[in-house]
């Protein structure tokens, strides 16, 4: 049994509750309706000074006894995510002797920390953020999956403990709210989010991916535990590992079918997504769908025909405007809780939301992650003949570049922007107002290996999931990543990069495994993504909107960055003029809007 929910608790460590309070705790949960709508249920201690609630978005086992909180034998838990490895598990248990009373997950984590305690949690395969509650032990334990797939935040104020999926649960009950400047200027200064346990709210955390948090319930005293870390291994050959990377990636598209309700892909047209449906085919039939846009030049609609035809799945196309996006604005900023990147999680959002609206889908297999534990960004090529060249191998460093100029693959989009940011440290923008130190630590990674890992762990993949999970929750729907079972990104993580880059072609690996995809897509060299005219929109529709926010500007009161600096070179950029980018823009937009609405100024309205 699988359940994507929302979860809200508290642990009183001196005093009851009072009702009223309770009912603000259920409220608290009733704030995050659509990542449950299915049943809403909570537990609450004789002493009252334990509550641990439960929203349910049921997926498989639909029956009752999948509600929650579940309470075995002193223990209460309460969870969001999936393990898909729980039918495996339960096997396992029941040779040693464990009893269930359900067919749920929920159970097998139960089982699974009764036996092993929390070390057992790297047995688990798959994405979560649980809380249970150990009577017999006096402890809570906060767990969360190793790739921050679900969110779990929790807020200490000493005498109580809070614990919630996302942050507007949490804030109710904040005696103050204030803006985190090392997050605030970090993410201005470079975009980045999620990379630490901090959020943009003083006070309010996230638990970090790969740990626990165990919470003392007679001391209040917290103690951080990892449950788990990367291991690597010895690669033999090129053949050998193409070979299970294929057992690796078609276990974890097959472990992740398990539904009770409709489940189906996303397909784009591009390597990952059209390697997930090909994938999935080889265990049930499977419907695909695609968001695509009419403007001829941006559509990947051919070879989603080709995907569809070759491996013959129904595919559902659905039509995305991209005006649209500007009305959804204000959704997206409510539900992320935190500034986000740019327009194109705004874009992520409307294909959701088309999904809920256009299909009866609650489950999708999506690509993230791909790029990360493959290489497949253009920065790692860059950064992959660097490295040859500092380790004097100039003859496969020339056959690289020759290689590349032949296939016509990564060289070919080089220009001057690229090589300034990938062979040197990137300008920030002169309006912000103070450098941080990570900005400056930010490209200091000695190997491949260790940029990759630390895109997986800090600078990447946990601010996409935030994202998608936001997203894709808002419109009550679940998503599953392939591409981040932890089996997979481990052996990732262990081959030669030049098993992940050669001759230019990125992900290698991929391509030489899913040999069954069409030639087209097998070895494609362009990837247009979802495309948003970010730039476009800021020199038009958008330009009032930006005047009109920065006329009263809450990011200048607060001192994060120099208002007249900043609207001086939004006039340059109008004019095409100047070095920044249209994302140093937008984002300095969206905190923006942000800090109004967190703060509750008045909105700018976006009809002009």
């Amino acid at each position: 049994m699988i359940n994507v929910c929302g979860i809200f608790g508290v642990v009183s460590f001196i005093q009851p509750f009072l009702e009223e309070e309770v009912r603000r705790f259920d409220d608290a949960l009733d704030l995050v309706r659509y990542r449950g709508p299915d049943n809403k249920g909570y537990f609450l201690s004789d002493d009252k000074r334990f509550f641990l609630g439960h929203r349910r978005l049921s997926i498989i086992d639909l029956l009752p006894e999948g509600n929650q909180p579940l309470f075995q034998d002193g223990l209460v838990i309460v969870y969001n995510g999936e393990i898909f490895n729980y039918l495996e598990l339960k096997r396992e248990l029941e040779k040693n002797g464990a009893v269930f009373r359900t067919n749920t997950d929920t159970e097998v984590i139960l089982k699974v920390y009764e036996k092993y305690g929390t070390r057992g949690f790297e047995k688990l395969n798959g994405m979560w953020a649980f809380a249970i509650l150990d009577m017999r032990q006096k402890r809570l334990i906060l767990s969360r999956d190793r790739f921050a797939i679900k969110p779990l935040h929790y807020m200490n104020l000493g005498d109580r403990l809070f614990f919630a999926s996302e942050i507007k649960q949490l804030l109710p009950f904040l005696p103050k709210k204030e803006v985190s400047e090392e997050q605030m200027l970090v993410f201005l200064e470079r975009g980045i989010t999620d990379y630490d346990e901090n959020t943009f709210i003083k006070g309010i955390n996230r638990v970090k991916a790969k740990h626990s948090l165990i919470i003392n319930l007679d001391t209040g005293k917290i103690s951080d535990e990892k449950y788990w870390d990367y291991e690597f291994k010895e690669i033999s050959s090129l053949d050998s590992a193409v070979q299970e990377f294929r057992e690796l990636f078609l276990d974890s598209v097959k472990l992740r079918l398990r539904s009770d309700v409709k489940l189906g892909a996303l397909l784009s047209g591009g390597l990952d997504s059209s390697s997930i449906v090909l994938a999935t085919t080889k265990f049930m039939p499977v419907e695909s769908y695609s968001v695509i846009t009419r403007e001829k030049e941006y559509s990947e609609e051919k070879y989603i025909d080709l995907l569809s035809s070759s491996s013959k799945t129904e595919n559902k196309k659905m039509f995305f405007v991209p005006s649209q996006v500007m009305e959804n604005l204000y959704d997206v900023i409510y539900h992320q809780d935190e500034p986000f990147g740019g327009l194109s999680i705004v874009a992520q959002y409307m294909i959701f939301k088309k999904i809920k609206d256009e299909t009866d889908l609650k489950v999708v297999l999506s690509g993230q992650g791909a790029d990360e534990v493959l290489m497949g960004y253009l920065k790692y090529y860059f950064m992959y003949l660097k490295s040859l060249l500092n380790q004097g191998a100039v003859l496969s460093l020339t056959k690289e570049i020759l290689a590349s100029l032949v296939n016509k693959t990564a060289i070919w989009y080089i220009d001057k922007k690229a090589i300034i940011r990938h062979f040197f440290s990137s300008p920030l923008p002169s309006f912000v107002k103070d450098e941080q130190q990570l900005s400056k630590q930010l490209l200091t990674a000695s190997s491949l290996r260790k940029t990759q890992i630390l895109d997986i762990d800090r600078y990447s993949i946990p601010a996409l999931t935030r994202y998608e999970d936001r997203n894709s929750m808002a419109n009550s729907i679940e998503v599953r990543n392939p591409f981040l079972d932890h089996r997979l990104v481990n052996f990732c993580l262990s081959l030669p990069d030049n098993y992940k880059i050669r001759n230019g072609w990125s992900k290698f690996i991929l391509r030489a495994s899913m040999q069954e995809l069409p030639k087209e897509i097998r070895w494609r060299r362009d990837k247009k993504g979802f495309i948003t005219p970010e730039e476009v929109w800021l020199k038009g529709q958008l330009r009032p909107i930006v005047e009109t926010a920065f006329k009263e500007s809450l990011l200048g009161e607060h001192g994060f960055i120099d208002v007249e600096n900043f609207m001086d070179i939004y006039h340059l950029f109008l004019n095409n003029k100047g070095s920044v980018r249209g994302s140093d823009i937008s984002r300095t937009l969206i905190a923006e809007l942000w800090l109004k609405e967190l703060f509750g100024a008045q909105r700018v309205p976006m009809d002009f």
